[in-house]
């Protein structure tokens, strides 16, 4: 993990999710991750978008043109881990598509036009990915 992760990671959690720098004041989660190759769970920090009682997160990678690799870890192991503010909350991810996809993205463009910024960047689909709630977090058999 990088230094700026680890950074920010520790600041959200000694602050109760709330951070300074470029991420201040914007909706921010941890994002706990199964490695798709080591199998070894990952933290990245990442703007949010509330969906209903879900999460929207962008795999934006600042218009790189190849997608995170958080985002392949979460195809290949969609069982995940969110803490929001004080809150750990487990949850499907999915990739949201067509209408659903484009209603997300372009509000997350008009809240925040640094998105808009990464999409220019790059000729790749941003892929937007929805956490859904577990109601039952023990895991699937």
């Amino acid at each position: 993990m990088s230094d700026w992760n680890t950074k920010v990671i520790e600041e959200f959690r000694s602050t109760g999710g709330k951070v300074s720098g470029p991420f201040e004041g914007a909706p921010l989660l941890l994002l706990h991750h199964t490695g798709a190759k080591s199998g070894r769970v990952r933290v990245n920090p990442m703007m949010y978008q509330a969906v209903g009682p879900d999460f929207a997160v962008f795999a934006s990678k600042a218009g790189a043109d190849t997608n995170p690799d958080w985002f392949h870890n979460l195809l290949a192991n969609p069982r995940a881990t969110v803490e929001v503010g004080t809150e750990r909350i487990d949850v499907n991810a999915r990739v949201a598509q067509g209408a659903e996809r484009d209603r997300i993205w372009s509000t997350q463009k008009q809240r925040y036009p640094g998105f808009a910024d990464y999409e220019k960047r790059t000729a790749r689909q941003i892929p937007v990915v929805v956490l859904e709630r577990v109601a039952d977090p023990s895991p699937p058999r």
